[in-house]
């Protein structure tokens, strides 16, 4: 399920409360309605576009890292892949 952020329309806070004055994040389907208003207080909320993320491979974070990949190619010879 993703997860989305919300924060209060009310930038000033004159009608926000604590939990959507900045900003707050719910677990929802995709196929869920987006919410209107805060769960705690009833103030108008906006749905925020956010960064998506998606798992980066262990091969990239250890290239990243300096580490190498040996790959087998036959009974006891391996070659480094990167």
């Amino acid at each position: 399920m993703p997860i989305y952020e919300y924060r209060s329309k009310d930038r000033t806070g004159e009608k926000a409360c604590e939990h959507c004055r900045n900003r707050f994040e719910v677990f929802q389907k995709m196929s869920s309605e987006s919410l209107t208003e805060c769960p705690k207080c009833g103030a108008p909320v906006e749905k925020l576009i956010s960064n998506f993320s998606f798992g980066m491979g262990f091969d990239v974070k250890a290239k990243d890292s300096g580490l190498h990949k040996l790959v087998r190619k036959d009974k006891g010879v391996y070659e480094k892949e990167y």
